[in-house]
C-alpha cells in the first residue's frame, strides 16, 4: 500500500498542494473550514509528515538516540538495560517521542552514529550510557551542541547533564551488613574496570573493607561465563572468601551455580549478594540478597530530563535514589572456615 502524500490529500480535497501545505503546517493562506477539511482527510487516509523533510525545515524529529557499545548477544541477557530501556520508552512514548536504538562495536562507531543522526536531523537529543573514565564521547557531544543526558556519575560527565545515583552508599551498606553477620573475608566480582561506576565502587569497597582480613576484587565483562570463572578461582584459592558481592545479577546467579557445583552450601559456606535486583535473583534457590532500585523509574527520570533539556528548561543534574540492600536467603553468618 502506497504511503499517503500531500498530492493525495489535495486531490480528495479539491485544492492545490500549496493549500494543503498551508493547512498542515498551520500557516495562513486557507480558510478555517478548508483547513479543517484538509486535516480531516489527512487523518482519514493516514497521512504522516515525512521526518526527513521536516528535518530539512528545522522541525523536530520527535526521536531520541541511544547507542549501546556492548555485544548484542549480551544485551538480551542483561536485565538492567532491558528495564532501563522500558523506563526510557514509557516516558518518551507518552510524549510522542520514539527511541532510536543502535548497537555498536566501539566508541568511534558510537560517535559516528550520533554525528550522523544529529547532522541529518533524525534525533532531537541522545542518552549517553556506560560512562568511561576520560570518556572520548563527552567532548564530542559537548562540541556537537546536541541535547544529551548522561546516565552516570557527574564526575565523568563534563558539562553534559547527568542523571545518576550514589554508588558509594550501597557498597558501604553491603559491607557493613556482611561484617555484622561475622564475615571478615569479603570478595567482589566487579564489572569492566574502565567504567566510571566501577571505579567508584572499587574505591568505596576498598575503603569499607579497611581493617578486614582480605577483600579481593576481580574485574570481568559482566557475563555469566566470566562471573562463573572468577567465582571458581576465588573459591579454589588457599584462603577462600566467606562472602562475594557481584556487580550484576547474571554473575551472581552463575556464582551460585559454581558454589553448589563445588559442594558449598549457600549461605552457610558462602554468602552471595547481587547488585541490581531482578526476577532472576528471586527465582533461584536460595533467593539472592540484592541491592534493589527502581531501574524503570531511573530510565523515566533520564527521559524526562532530556525532554526538558530539549525544551530548554533544565538547569542542573538529577540524583536518583541509591540502591538499597534487600536481604534474602543467600546471606547469613559464616559457619565453616576457609581451607
Amino acid at each position: 500500500m502506497k504511503r499517503p502524500t500531500i498530492s493525495d490529500i489535495a486531490r480528495q480535497a479539491g485544492v492545490s498542494k500549496g493549500a494543503v501545505s498551508y493547512a498542515l503546517n498551520g500557516q495562513p493562506g486557507v480558510s478555517e473550514s478548508t483547513r479543517q477539511r484538509i486535516l480531516a482527510i489527512a487523518d482519514e487516509i493516514g497521512w504522516r509528515p515525512n521526518s526527513a523533510a521536516r528535518a530539512l525545515n528545522g522541525a523536530r524529529a520527535n526521536a531520541i538516540g541511544l547507542t549501546l557499545c556492548r555485544p548484542a548477544r549480551i544485551l538480551g541477557m542483561e536485565p538492567f538495560f532491558m528495564e532501563l530501556i522500558s523506563g526510557l520508552e514509557a516516558e518518551l512514548s507518552a510524549r510522542d517521542f520514539a527511541l532510536m536504538l543502535q548497537v555498536v562495536g566501539d566508541h568511534d562507531a558510537e560517535i559516528a552514529v550520533h554525528q550522523r543522526w544529529w547532522g541529518e536531523g533524525r534525533i532531537d537529543g541522545a542518552f549517553l550510557v556506560d560512562l568511561h573514565v576520560d570518556d572520548p564521547r563527552v567532548p564530542v557531544m559537548e562540541e556537537l551542541g546536541m541535547p544529551v543526558v548522561v546516565i552516570g556519575d557527574p564526575s565523568g560527565a563534563g558539562s553534559l547533564v547527568p542523571v545518576w545515583s550514589d554508588e558509594g552508599a550501597p557498597v558501604r551498606e553491603t559491607v557493613d551488613y556482611l561484617t555484622a553477620l561475622g564475615h571478615r573475608r569479603i570478595a567482589r566480582i566487579a564489572g569492566l574496570p574502565k567504567l566510571v561506576h566501577t571505579t567508584l565502587r572499587d574505591r568505596e569497597f576498598a575503603h569499607a573493607c579497611a581493617g578486614l582480613d582480605e577483600c579481593p576484587v576481580v574485574h570481568t565483562d559482566y557475563t555469566g561465563e566470566e562471573g562463573a570463572r572468577a567465582t571458581r578461582r576465588l573459591l579454589s584459592s588457599r584462603v577462600r572468601p566467606t562472602a562475594i558481592v557481584y556487580d550484576n545479577d547474571i554473575m551472581a546467579v552463575a556464582g551460585l551455580s559454581v558454589a553448589q557445583e563445588m559442594g558449598l552450601a549457600v549461605p552457610a559456606d558462602l554468602s552471595i549478594v547481587a547488585w541490581d535486583d531482578s526476577p532472576l535473583s528471586q527465582v533461584v534457590r536460595p533467593p539472592l540478597t540484592a541491592l534493589t532500585r527502581d531501574i524503570p523509574a531511573y530510565g523515566a527520570h533520564a527521559a524526562r530530563m532530556l525532554l526538558d533539556l530539549i525544551d530548554g528548561s533544565v538547569t542542573g543534574s538529577f540524583e536518583d535514589r541509591a540502591a538499597s540492600l534487600n536481604p534474602r536467603g543467600s546471606t547469613g553468618p559464616p559457619v565453616s572456615a576457609g581451607h
